[in-house]
């Protein structure tokens, strides 16, 4: 498979993980630990900022367009503690211009500072973690936080001068009918959110629900029968889908999302973090130590490295497709050869199966999307372009 230099740069980004809970949801497969009071948060932030000293030199002066405050609950941390990081980062680091900056919170805990304190330590965009408006459904998904604590959540940051606000929520879930999970999307878009990431429940590996699936999971076709008139009311209440579970009002897409699902650059800091790079000899992948206290002891103990280790070209074919396939916008021939360094031609030779099995085709020039019957089969069809 040709290889060539990158022409230009991608876009960089830089996520922060945070990893702390106050309860781990039994479907959760993030890098996150339950917590008390007592966390050790301060001497994380330190080892946040040292961090950042290595992060800062790998991005060689590049400019960043986003920044994503992870977790975990990033807003387990106060408002005094998140303006100490994000001044570290600004101290290190150019941006961009209006850079979006967001963080998660759960409305249970969003409380531990008013989220004017986080607006005035510079988010200026929050992802709220509501996942349904049934109570019976918060409750079987293990959350700790009520529906009125969404709605309160959503009028506090409103309030305080948020206007640019996701709301995560979940369907396909225990018991849940198609009548049901339009009307989690309903309640939602009532409270005005500018983005909604509406995506379904999966059992994955290592997590309780996987050991111990709940019962009353929906069948395949009633999940085919959601999605259809779920995608159907989000459209009718003026969300425009611009990805497999992302929905925007007035062209508020997720910057940070969007770099990730166009093979951009992004920076790494925190327990676990993964980060990709790309320089004029290849493309590199790194990552941080999972837990936390290790995270904690190797930073301190001098220890920046996370070793990179080079990116296939195979694998920068797959990668790529693996996310630009899930964009309803489909993908230019000139974005693939710009982030991958790879020849056009390595593209072609993968993309004439899916093709004549009219899982994808090309609109227009060098344009391609993935059709309606790529959508529904959508696994299959990025299957298409694993490594041989």
């Amino acid at each position: 498979m040709e290889m060539k230099s990158l022409p230009v740069l991608p876009p960089l980004s830089l996520y922060v993980h945070l990893p702390w809970c106050v309860r781990k949801c039994p479907y959760c497969d993030f890098n996150s630990y339950t917590a008390a009071a007592d966390a050790p948060r301060e001497r994380y932030l330190d080892a946040l900022i040292a961090d950042l000293d290595a992060e800062a030199a790998r991005a060689a002066g590049r400019e960043l367009i986003s920044i994503f405050l992870g977790g975990g609950t990033p807003s387990f941390f106060t408002p005094t503690q998140i303006t100490r990081l994000l001044r570290g980062v600004a101290e290190r680091f150019d941006s961009t211009d209006g850079i979006e900056i967001t963080m998660e919170a759960n409305p249970g805990t969003v409380e531990c500072g008013d989220p004017a304190g986080y607006r005035r330590a510079g988010v200026n965009r929050l992802s709220i973690g509501a996942q349904s408006f049934a109570a019976e459904a918060l409750q079987v998904l293990g959350r700790i936080h009520t529906v009125a604590d969404i709605r309160r959540s959503v009028a506090e940051a409103q309030a305080a001068g948020f206007d640019n606000i996701n709301i995560d929520l979940m369907y396909a879930l225990p018991g849940q009918s198609t009548a049901d999970a339009v009307l989690d999307i309903e309640r939602a878009a009532e409270l005005e959110p500018q983005h909604l990431s509406w995506y379904q429940l999966t059992l994955e590996p290592n997590t309780v629900f996987h050991a111990r699936p709940p019962s009353g999971l929906p069948d395949e076709d009633r999940v085919v029968e959601i999605q259809g008139q779920g995608e159907s009311r989000l459209a009718e209440l003026g969300y425009e889908q611009y990805e497999v579970s992302a929905y925007a009002r007035d062209a508020r897409r997720s910057v940070h999302n969007m770099n990730y699902w166009s093979f951009g650059d992004y920076l790494a800091v925190g327990a676990g973090a993964h980060g990709k790079i790309s320089t004029a000899e290849g493309v590199w992948r790194y990552a941080k130590p999972a837990n936390p206290r290790q995270y904690m002891e190797c930073i301190e103990g001098g220890d920046y490295s996370a070793d990179l280790e080079p990116v296939s070209a195979a694998d920068r074919l797959f990668e790529f497709m693996l996310n630009a396939l899930r964009l309803t916008d489909g993908f230019d021939e000139s974005l693939f050869t710009a982030r991958t360094g790879l020849s056009i031609e390595a593209l072609h030779a993968r993309l004439r199966t899916p093709q004549d099995k009219h899982l994808i085709t090309r609109t227009a020039g060098q344009f391609w999307c993935v059709t309606a019957l790529g959508r529904r089969f959508l696994n299959d069809l990025q299957a298409e372009f694993l490594p041989p």
